[in-house]
């Protein structure tokens, strides 16, 4: 049997992370303030804690996924609730996308009380969640990454990125925009085609057969847009989140970012368009208002 850990959020991410802690014998204590979001792991026998410190009272590896670095901060090192007042805790693992900023004040914060943290945002959405196929992009010290190897395996496939705290932000942003940037320009390059008379759907073969071929081509059309379904499993608000993050994290550092600027402004469009909980997809749908035309299978 494996030992106990805390797992703070687990919700269309993080529950399906925690659950296979769960598969591969972990006792799991859980935090999260929807009931709905908890019932699940408590009926396999996870036990609920009342806050975010309570978890870290119980736990000396405390996981976390949340949706913003706002509330990563609070969770981490808000009032009695944070987990920074938690006795048992010896190190946080943060499975969320915060950007570098935050995680690095959250690392020096939680520093002061003894607490090491670990950045180790995932890629691969909620399907790799549950599959344990996620990128596991990993920043900590080396011997801090050996010791949570097994652990973090589970979630899917490692890499280090190096010891500072928020590098594996950094991997997950650059990540991130990409994707954006890629769902971005296919959605305009099907409206384009399909308004020129080209079947949507030999459109994407024609694409994925050829240079143009990218993550959008290959996976978020034929699976969420040509479909009309629009249920790829991201919100706007994250995707826009994410990118935002990355544009002012590149310009803090004077890096231009102008196609992510652009990137961020057709999410921004998106997200007053369709609503902040949207799949962001969508964005495909705003280019379809704007040309006339319906890209469909």
């Amino acid at each position: 049997m494996a030992g106990l850990v805390g797992f703070v959020g687990v919700g269309r991410m993080g529950g399906p992370m925690a659950g296979r802690l769960l598969d591969a014998g972990y006792r799991l204590c859980v935090y999260d303030p929807s009931d709905a979001a908890v019932a699940p792991l408590v009926a396999r026998g996870a036990t609920r804690a009342a806050s975010p410190a309570e978890v870290a009272s119980t736990a000396e590896i405390v996981f976390m996924s949340l949706p913003t670095p706002d509330i990563v901060r609070e969770v981490a090192l808000g009032g009695n609730g944070g987990i920074v007042n938690g006795g048992t805790v010896r190190t946080v693992v943060d499975l969320s996308t915060t950007g570098p900023g935050v995680a690095t004040e959250v690392a020096h914060r939680l520093a002061e009380k003894k607490i090491g943290w670990v950045d180790a945002p995932v890629s691969g959405g909620v399907t790799g969640a549950r599959a344990g196929t996620l990128a596991v992009m990993v920043s900590c010290p080396r011997p801090v990454y050996d010791a949570l190897e097994p652990t973090l395996r589970i979630f899917g496939k490692l890499f280090h990125a190096g010891e500072k705290p928020g590098l594996a932000q950094s991997a997950k942003l650059a990540n991130n925009l990409l994707a954006a940037a890629a769902l971005v320009a296919t959605s305009e390059a099907m409206a384009m085609g399909v308004k020129a008379g080209l079947d949507a759907r030999v459109l994407i073969d024609i694409i994925n057969a050829s240079s143009g071929r990218n993550s959008a081509t290959q996976d978020k059309f034929p699976r969420a847009i040509l479909p009309r379904t629009f249920d790829f499993g991201f919100a706007t608000a994250l995707s826009y989140k994410d990118v935002r993050l990355c544009v002012e994290e590149a310009e803090a550092m004077g890096v231009p970012m102008v196609v992510g600027s652009a990137v961020r402004q057709m999410l921004a469009v998106t997200k007053a368009r369709f609503g902040a909980d949207s799949d962001f997809t969508n964005v495909a749908r705003l280019l379809e208002e704007w040309a006339g035309v319906e890209i469909k299978g």
